[in-house]
């Protein structure tokens, strides 16, 4: 069996397609908050977990793009939608299947690059998220929600018994 690997993709903000500007996309990466701990008895140190560290996603565009900085100040942590789908392959045959994240968040940072008569322009935007889903060949890999406490990994809820005990 060979790897999927993406053929292209496309990428929507808020609803507004960019196809053809956006030639570079971040996804989130995930870690886990853990911290070390050891007491006496141990016989050497454990991580304990305490949740989900921050997400972020960058996209980069190519030249000036109207409507990507419309969201800039937004109070909301979900102000701005995200959605990046992809066309996978593996090479094996004529099928492909998708790739699709969905973010919410809010822009972060915009850096206008370095900017050169004769040159491309490049510029990036950076996101804080709050939500993240990642869906591949129809399954749900990630569903992430950091505000309401929701962690699905592969179809489960990894935080529904703590989110039971708390009364939600």
């Amino acid at each position: 069996m060979l790897p999927r690997q993406l053929l292209n993709f496309a990428v929507f903000a808020d609803g507004g397609d960019y196809k053809g500007e956006i030639p570079e996309v971040t996804l989130p990466t995930l870690a886990r908050k853990l911290e070390e701990h050891r007491a006496g008895g141990m016989d050497g140190p454990i991580d304990f977990d305490f949740g989900q560290e921050k997400m972020e996603a960058e996209l980069k565009g190519a030249g000036f793009i109207a409507g990507l900085t419309s969201k800039w100040g937004a109070r909301q942590h979900d102000a701005t939608m995200l959605r990046f789908v992809g066309a996978l392959s593996r090479g094996t045959s004529e099928q492909v299947e998708s790739c699709e994240a969905v973010m919410r968040g809010r822009i972060a940072k915009i850096d206008p690059g370095s900017n050169k008569a004769g040159d491309p322009t490049e510029q990036t935007y950076s996101y804080s998220l709050s939500y993240f889903r990642l869906t591949v060949g129809g399954l749900v890999m990630f569903e992430i929600d950091l505000v309401n406490m929701i962690c699905i990994v592969d179809g489960v809820d990894v935080l529904a018994d703590v989110r039971a005990v708390l009364g939600y």
